[in-house]
């Protein structure tokens, strides 16, 4: 997996101060994108496992709230086979931080196509407390949503969706 950028101190992509990783490779190629140049899978640097302790290093302080997961497209099956070992590490090493993903895929989707077919899916969701869910749309942009670019996008509690077998929306 290749990522285009680490953001150290992220306020606008969840709640409170994040770090933020843009991972590389989207096949969505929404109309309007604010980071058209990481749909390239190749764009960026290699994510290693110096890029993992850089990212662990930058989630120490008290003041960061959690990681952010973006992109790109978290989860394309090449980047979600990357990610799941590494949010795991993420949890075990601070269970008190959320972590967040943005995706152009809907939440159905990732249910009931990728669950099934990949075991990297379900460890992904595992790992995740909220979810941004579905493709920019331009259409329905509104500069005032708060964690999204446009008012199709959901923001899920994921954790209470799976626990109750229903799409659960994020509450602050």
């Amino acid at each position: 997996m290749y990522y285009g950028e680490i953001k150290k101190v992220d306020i606008a992509n969840g709640i409170g101060v994040r770090v933020s990783l843009f991972v590389s490779g989207c096949t969505h190629h929404c109309k309007g994108c604010f980071n058209r140049e990481t749909w390239g899978f190749n764009y960026g640097r290699p994510f290693t496992e110096e890029t993992e302790e850089e990212i662990f290093r930058l989630l120490e302080p008290p003041y960061i709230s959690g990681l952010t997961l973006l992109g790109g497209e978290p989860m394309e099956y090449e980047n979600q086979r990357a990610l799941a070992p590494f949010v795991k590490k993420v949890k075990e090493r601070f269970p008190e931080k959320t972590i967040w993903c943005y995706t152009g895929y809907l939440f159905e989707d990732i249910l009931n196509r990728m669950l099934p077919a990949w075991k990297c899916t379900q460890d992904i969701l595992n790992c995740l407390d909220v979810l941004v869910d579905g493709p920019f749309v331009a259409e329905e942009k509104e500069l005032g949503l708060r964690f999204r670019g446009s008012k199709n996008q959901r923001i899920i509690d994921v954790k209470k969706s799976l626990t109750e077998g229903k799409i659960k929306l994020w509450e602050d």
